[in-house]
């Protein structure tokens, strides 16, 4: 079992304090991590600050050089990486190849948005005066990243950071710690000045409440629960700290009889058990059309069946275990709460017995009440409930109804009710025919509880900017 240090000031730093990380395939632990607390925080904090004034004072271009040698460094060590992130996560080795995947292609795409700063030059409306608006990095970024996808949203944040100009401190899931401090280890090989990008984890509260009531820290990017975001807001109050928001979801998927029923069955296989469910994007709810909905069923619940759950690190799984035994028991009891509500239980639905770590059977549940758990809150986990619908007006209205907006799904061949859909939905990202929207030159984010702000895309870097307006008089003559 390896032991790690994190990575503050430029250097890697030992605390008196550790905690395990433990892999979900097995319920073992891998590893030791340095645990920090609230004074290695406000270490972190004096060393972003002290170091912010020469970062940002390098052009565009040399930050994005900088990010292209980490991307490099993410390449070099891409098969070692996707292992400790299937051994962290759980999630099958394929995926976490493509996860590295993704997180080198969003360094590569924000090392040239970093030469994109762009401010403007506003006309004029009284006579000696001449206005520009500027765009400066808003100072020491605080970035907290989730366990499901511990190196892409980790990247997904300290990447646009980094290009707008800004300092990072990136605080990774306790779940998760050992790919950020690999993240850093690039950072380091890259050449970043001490102080630019910093890696502390440890117990959440003390940590957070230096984020947000330190008044040097000036932008928080969140990703996690609309609880906690909800508890962010309201903590950011005091020093008024601009805050990015990614937060919970309920995505609705959409079949319509004219779709291409092949097609949108896959479609709700890798919306609903890509990561085993555990996605803010995740399919969480599927709507079919009742003339299709008998033959959609009959070929999602073989596909679903026929899925391997196993060990992430055995190239033929397809599906893995669940983070937690905590996550596995609140999976259990939306299944079995769908169960009592009268819904059917087409496949899965029970944990797997006689097997080390956190597995549950692949469940597709059909005729789910509307007022069942799993239709009502997100459920990260590799459960997919099924009903059936009668009408577009309907279907949109039963998708809609949610607190959540983070992500929509639909399959239809209608391009006129593909529009429809395409406005009516209340989701910062619909994929229309679509299972994986999210691409790093467009935005990102949710609407309604699921977020505030957009991350990757032009937004993602404006995000970690300020606009100045910079307003000059006493300018004489004309040309």
């Amino acid at each position: 079992m390896t032991a790690r240090k994190l990575y503050v000031e430029g250097r890697w730093v030992e605390t008196d304090d550790s905690f395990e990380v433990t892999d979900p395939g097995t319920g073992r632990p891998i590893a030791t991590v340095a645990s920090a607390g609230r004074a290695l925080t406000q270490r972190a904090i004096r060393a972003a600050a002290e170091s912010l004034p020469g970062w940002r004072g390098l052009t565009g271009i040399a930050r994005g050089d900088f990010l292209l040698a980490v991307a490099d460094g993410l390449r070099a060590r891409g098969d070692d990486l996707a292992r400790t992130i299937t051994r962290e996560n759980g999630k099958p080795l394929r995926e976490s190849r493509g996860e590295v995947a993704v997180a080198i292609d969003h360094l590569r795409w924000f090392a040239e948005e970093a030469r994109r700063a762009y401010g403007r030059i506003v006309p004029h409306q009284a006579d000696g005066k001449r206005h520009l608006i500027l765009r400066q990095p808003m100072g020491v970024a605080a970035l907290i990243a989730p366990w499901n996808f511990p190196l892409v949203l980790s990247v997904r944040k300290a990447a646009p950071a980094l290009a707008a100009g800004c300092t990072a401190i990136l605080k990774p899931a306790r779940q998760t710690p050992l790919c950020a401090l690999t993240l850093a280890e690039c950072c380091e090989q890259a050449g970043l000045p001490p102080g630019v990008f910093q890696v502390i984890t440890g117990p959440s509260e003390p940590i957070v409440d230096e984020f947000m009531e330190n008044p040097t820290v000036r932008k928080v990017s969140f990703t996690g629960s609309t609880e906690v975001g909800k508890r962010l807001i309201g903590k950011s109050a005091g020093t008024v700290t601009n805050l990015s928001l990614e937060l919970g979801g309920h995505a609705p998927l959409l079949v319509f009889a004219d779709a291409d029923l092949d097609l949108a069955v896959e479609g709700a296989l890798v919306t609903k058990f890509r990561n085993t469910g555990q996605s803010c994007i995740a399919s969480n709810r599927v709507y079919v059309e009742r003339s299709v909905y008998e033959p959609f069923l009959e070929a999602f619940v073989e596909r679903t069946a026929a899925l391997k759950v196993g060990y992430g690190l055995d190239e033929s799984t397809d599906v893995g275990p669940v983070v937690n035994e905590a996550a596995l028991r609140n999976a259990v009891a939306h299944v079995d709460d769908a169960r009592s509500a009268g819904a059917r239980i087409l496949c899965g639905g029970r944990p797997i017995d006689g097997v080390e770590g956190f597995y549950l059977e692949p469940t597709v549940i059909a005729d789910v009440p509307e007022g069942a758990l799993c239709m009502r809150e997100e459920t990260f986990a590799p459960i997919a409930p099924v009903v059936p619908f009668d009408s577009e007006n309907e279907a949109i209205r039963r998708a809609n109804d949610t607190r959540y907006g983070l992500a929509a799904y639909a399959y239809t061949n209608d391009l006129n009710r593909a529009w429809r859909l395409g406005e009516s939905l209340e989701a910062g990202t619909i994929g229309l025919n679509d299972t994986i929207p999210s691409t790093s030159n467009c935005p990102f984010g949710g609407i309604k509880e699921s977020g505030l702000g957009r991350e990757l895309g032009a937004e993602g870097m404006d995000a970690f900017l300020d606009t100045k307006h910079l307003s000059i008089g006493g300018v004489n003559g004309s040309l």
